[in-house]
């Protein structure tokens, strides 16, 4: 791991040495800045992103956090002393530090899982329906009618959009959390 403190970072983000100090956080398994200011650490993060094209997660629990919440991918807030803006910044609120863990490897495993089964879902639903209707126009020999009322289609789309993914929102898991907790390694094969 590497880490800063703010007068070295004020240097580092310098246009003649920036290059040098992306190389050598590649390198690196954590890069930890202490005592900066929200401005430096905003600018950190874009930089990061732009510059390595890498996913960024910025944690924080303060106001001086949330530039740098708002910059990153996926913003994480701790609630506590310090008060709740970097909550409010947040695209997710954790209450202690610690809770990081399962956040990450349990609740996103979850959540990556869900979502990337929910898109084929409502892929093939779309398809589905899109080939009824090709092949009605055949039928009726490409008039344009229509093949059901309003109503139904209303009625199709309701219950095949709504009520499958409540269900397996709240219902799937496929791996339970006690062994994603104990096998990190099942979040880079999500990845």
């Amino acid at each position: 791991g590497l880490v800063i403190d703010g007068r070295t970072l004020e240097y580092v983000l310098h246009d003649s040495v920036q290059n040098i100090f992306l190389e050598l956080t590649e390198k690196c398994r954590a890069v930890v800045c202490c005592q900066a200011t929200p401005l430096q650490k905003s600018v950190l993060v874009k930089l990061v992103r732009s510059k390595l094209k890498a996913m960024t997660l910025a944690v924080g629990d303060g106001a001086n956090d949330v530039s740098m919440i708002q910059v990153a991918d996926t913003g994480v807030g701790i609630s506590g002393q310090e008060g709740m803006q970097a909550v409010m910044a947040s695209d997710f609120a954790i209450s202690q530090f610690r809770h990081l863990r399962k956040l990450l490897l349990v609740h996103g495993h979850w959540c990556y899982t869900r979502l990337t089964n929910m898109v084929l879902y409502y892929f093939y639903k779309n398809v589905t329906y899109v080939n009824l209707l090709f092949w009605y126009q055949f039928f009726c020999g490409f008039s344009g009618t229509s093949m059901t009322d309003y109503w139904i289609l209303i009625l199709f789309n309701l219950l095949f959009t709504s009520v499958p993914p409540i269900i397996y929102g709240v219902l799937d898991k496929d791996v339970s959390a006690e062994i994603l907790m104990q096998l990190p390694q099942l979040y880079t094969m999500s990845q």
